[in-house]
């Protein structure tokens, strides 16, 4: 169509030259005719071209500037510097020394003359698939929490899962070296997202554990709140049978990383139904974040048992504050809260046609908040076992003002 347009055009230029002639008045006639002809032969074609062509065509356009500007700044950056560190990464190595990556790549025994790699090995991918990779990781992720917590608060996040697994990866070769004496160990390269894309399924499990990621037009789907195991198993299967030990190291730092801070430190407004969204809460005190519930039905009593035994030491050595019951309630809101909110269309692209996502996503909620209340009513059943029993042996006496005595009696006695 558009190839049509061009010879039109061009045949209107030949045209001009051959009837413009050489006196101004047969010029201007020439330029009336031309100009006549031209907007009659592009009336005529524009008769010829499909409407459908045309709205796909705007619609492509429209899609294109969507996209241009609806990635948020820090997202942004960070996909730049991916690009500009990977290429600077191959350009090092190839192009002036093969040892010359340690300036961008993170090598233990060098790390200390070249501190920054502690931030740019994290965006120093060695080849392309691993580039991409780490690019849909920013693009989808970093969109989507950047959008949720803001820029500020993304960016101090960002910047902890980069630096802290870094320096724990290193620190962890550097030990293994001083127990095995093996000089490999020492010389290993640490680089690539890893760390970032375990510290962001963290994050989706806190923000949407219960929504349903559709993968292959249907053919496969996942709850988020699975995802962070399976991306752990995956490395640590892939560390001991292939070798890639540092993306082992470097996911278990990076998951440990991201989900002590958001549970413990990480500053978040109220958004439970009696908050004003003006309160800063402290951490996420929610059932449904606590460690345990990372993994299998089958897998959390005996990792809810070893979990609790680390944190009871911790509390007792003043590393970490307990929870209040008060602060688990409060977290279990906020918890429903942001899983009101939903996950954007990100892979599924044909959830938004109906609402059968949304409505099972609402089900399971239903079914999640019943059971929470299911529990809550029974511990409270237990617990008022004893009082019903404290009181028993005050019928008999006849004083049936000694009842609450006897009951405050055993209260203080428990206490």
């Amino acid at each position: 169509m558009w190839a049509e347009v061009w010879r039109a055009w061009m045949g209107t230029q030949k045209r001009q030259v051959s009837e413009s002639g050489n006196t101004n008045a047969s010029a201007r006639v020439a330029d009336t005719r031309i100009k006549s002809r031209l907007v009659g032969d592009l009336a005529s074609l524009a008769e010829r071209i499909p409407v459908s062509f045309l709205q796909q065509s705007f619609r492509r356009v429209g899609i294109c500037h969507r996209w241009r500007v609806n990635i948020p700044p820090l997202t942004r950056v960070l996909l730049a510097l991916l690009v500009a560190f990977s290429v600077s990464y191959q350009a090092l190595r190839y192009g002036v020394d093969y040892t010359a990556g340690h300036y961008l790549a993170l090598i233990p025994q060098w790390a200390l003359f070249t501190p920054w790699v502690y931030f740019t090995a994290t965006y120093s991918e060695q080849n392309i698939l691993t580039v991409l990779i780490a690019g849909a990781t920013i693009l989808y992720g970093g969109k989507y929490l950047e959008r949720a917590w803001g820029s500020l608060e993304f960016g101090k996040f960002v910047l902890l899962v980069t630096l802290l697994p870094n320096f724990l990866a290193s620190l962890i070769y550097v030990f293994l070296f001083a127990i095995s004496q093996n000089v490999d160990l020492a010389l290993v390269v640490i680089q690539g997202s890893v760390a970032l894309q375990g510290a962001f399924l963290v994050a989706f499990k806190q923000l949407v554990p219960e929504h349903t990621v559709t993968i292959f037009q249907g053919a496969l789907k996942i709850r988020v709140k699975h995802f962070p195991s399976i991306f752990l198993a995956a490395n640590t299967l892939s560390g001991i049978l292939l070798g890639t030990d540092t993306a082992l190291v470097l996911a278990w730092v990076g998951f440990m990383t991201s989900w002590t801070y958001l549970r413990f430190y990480k500053k978040q407004p109220d958004l439970s139904a009696a908050g004003t969204g003006n309160i800063q809460l402290r951490g996420d005190a929610s059932e449904t974040f606590a460690f345990s519930y990372f993994w299998p039905d089958a897998m959390q009593p005996p990792v809810a048992a070893i979990a609790d035994g680390i944190y009871n030491a911790l509390v007792a050595i003043r590393v970490c504050t307990p929870f209040s019951a008060e602060d688990v309630e409060i977290g279990n809101e906020q918890a429903t809260a942001r899983g009101e909110g939903g996950l954007p269309n990100l892979l599924n692209h044909g959830g938004s046609r109906n609402g059968r996502n949304k409505q099972e996503e609402a089900e399971r909620r239903r079914a999640l908040a019943l059971k929470a209340l299911d529990q809550r009513l029974h511990a409270a059943s237990v617990n008022n076992k004893p009082q019903s029993t404290a009181t028993e042996p005050s019928v008999p006496n006849g004083n049936v003002d000694s009842g609450p005595s006897t009951i405050d009696g055993a209260d203080r006695s428990q206490s």
